[in-house]
């Protein structure tokens, strides 16, 4: 736990003012407290946990349940309004900007998106359902996306339509 916290710090440029340094530390401290044992023991961490949570959905308007999978250097860039499903699989080097949803598309209905490696999720955008998004994918702000986005590609609009990225030579 505190080799990703220590991580998760410089990810944040050392600013513990950063409300997704603040999310980050309490999803860390939560799957940390799974490794408690035996369960008497555990009982305080998971009321210490869900206080914390709770107190980070108020104060910086982000959702984010242990029980999601997050990879390394998650960047929650600006606090507000992000909610993501404790189904949903987040690889390494994701940004996430304000107004983000990852989750189900319908109640009572399992699948939540499995988020690649080093995708970009611009402000406003919603990830709905059973999808995959491949590694370098860039989802634009307030895009709907319901439907598989492939490795490198962009998705757009309301539902999201998939475009191919155009290559940076020289960059």
């Amino acid at each position: 736990m505190f080799e990703l916290l220590r991580e998760d710090w410089k990810t944040y440029g050392r600013d513990l003012w950063r409300q997704g340094f603040w999310a980050m530390c309490v999803y860390r401290f939560g799957n940390w407290r799974y490794g408690v044992r035996p369960a008497w023991l555990r009982k305080p961490f998971s009321l210490a946990y869900r206080l914390l949570r709770t107190l980070v959905q108020i104060v910086a308007g982000i959702e984010l349940h242990c029980e999601t999978r997050v990879g390394r250097r998650l960047l929650i860039e600006h606090f507000g309004g992000i909610i993501v499903s404790g189904d949903a699989v987040i690889g390494d080097d994701v940004v996430i900007r304000q107004g983000v949803t990852i989750g189900l598309r319908t109640t009572g209905k399992r699948g939540a998106p499995v988020i690649g490696d080093r995708v970009d999720i611009g402000a406003g955008a919603k990830l709905l359902g059973a999808i995959r998004i491949g590694n370098d994918a860039v989802i634009g702000a307030n895009a709907v996306v319901l439907c598989d986005v492939p490795e490198g590609a962009l998705a757009v609009g309301i539902p999201a339509v998939v475009k191919p990225r155009a290559s940076r030579r020289g960059a």
